[in-house]
């Protein structure tokens, strides 16, 4: 195993972005540039045994220096979507940026996807690690709180990418950590014939702005049940209110288990390759975006065009709007308690 570093440019202030890849002992290799701790390749074997980059993304560091569809990104302080760009904690109502239509996403213009993690390498007993550290200050994009992060990916000898996140804060705040990886795991195309079994009986149904309503819907019957095996494709574009208003699948589906667990909650698998991803996560929830809003106008790798439903994310992660949703689990975090997640993506074939 190896973890090897280069130049992949510099940001506008000059100050120089690296590019980590790690490589462990099957060969698998994964590539992270600390601008936002982007994920932007991972190189995973299909049934033959050939390589092949299952993440879209761009070669070059200047289209991840601006406004992109979140590609590998880090996402933080929230994930998702918060109600009209504001939330009240202790009494204390904050604005953030509107940046989704009235809501706002991902947090927000200048959120952990733009800045700068300040990068450690490392090789264990596992694999190959990189740790990316960065200090948020307080009011940082509207959120209370100095938050100080820890993002450490790890790819491991049995070809699991690794995803531990730890977070403290000196102030009481919202926290709500994921990463918005887009796979194909056929390396082109589109994703609609990957065939998923998601164990969760329940989703977040949304409104027309794709804010939860604030209950829990039972998928069975719906077209929301991916319980599968199935198609993504199969029910994707159903006379149904939810798949309307998301253009598509872009909803926080609830797993059967305890949260705080780490356990398998999905399957993923590409015929045409063999490729198979199985997802765990000590996470609540995940949003299973489909690439709904890609347009195919930003050249990716290789010149590629990224027309809709050209890659799918299954981001872990609390539900939307979850600060002014009080029936959701919390995703406050006080001075001294200490914010965990971890998130695992293992790859392996079929014949």
């Amino acid at each position: 195993m190896t973890i090897t570093s280069q130049p992949f440019g510099t940001a506008a202030d000059g100050t120089p972005i690296e590019r980590y890849t790690l490589t462990n002992t099957s060969g698998m290799e994964a590539d992270i540039i600390t601008l936002g701790g982007t994920l932007t390749a991972l190189r995973t074997h299909d049934r033959s045994g050939a390589l092949g980059d299952v993440l879209l993304g761009f070669d070059t560091l200047e289209p991840y220096l601006h406004s992109h569809p979140f590609f590998g990104s880090l996402v933080g302080r929230f994930g998702n979507r918060i109600a009209n760009a504001q939330f009240t904690l202790g009494g204390v109502t904050y604005q953030l940026a509107k940046n989704d239509g009235p809501n706002h996403l991902h947090g927000g213009p200048g959120g952990f996807h733009q800045v700068i993690w300040q990068a450690t390498p490392s090789e264990t007993p596992s694999g190959p690690s990189l740790a990316l550290r960065y200090v948020s200050a307080d009011m940082e994009e509207g959120y209370p709180g100095t938050l100080t992060v820890t993002v450490v990916y790890t790819l491991t000898n049995s070809n699991e990418l690794q995803i531990d996140y730890t977070a403290a804060t000196d102030k009481l705040t919202v926290v709500n950590l994921t990463n918005h990886a887009y796979f194909n795991l056929a390396c082109a195309g589109d994703i609609l014939g990957h065939q998923i079994a998601l164990d969760a009986p329940t989703f977040v149904p949304v409104d027309s702005t794709l804010i939860p309503t604030g209950e829990l819907r039972a998928v069975k019957g719906t077209p929301m049940d991916l319980t599968g095996p199935i198609a993504l494709g199969a029910q994707i574009d159903a006379d149904d209110e939810q798949l309307r208003y998301a253009h598509g699948y872009d909803h926080t589906w609830v797993f059967a288990k305890p949260a705080g667990q780490l356990a398998t909650v999905c399957r993923v698998s590409e015929a045409s390759s063999g490729r198979v991803m199985e997802l765990r996560t000590t996470e609540p929830g995940v949003q299973l975006y489909t690439g709904n809003m890609l347009d195919g106008k930003q050249p990716g790798k290789g010149g590629a065009s990224y027309p809709p439903r050209s890659g799918f994310c299954l981001e872990t992660q609390h539900f939307p709007d979850s600060p002014n949703q009080p029936q959701f689990p919390s995703t406050e975090l006080r001075p001294g308690e200490e914010y965990r997640q971890t998130t695992i993506f293992a790859f392996s074939t079929q014949g």
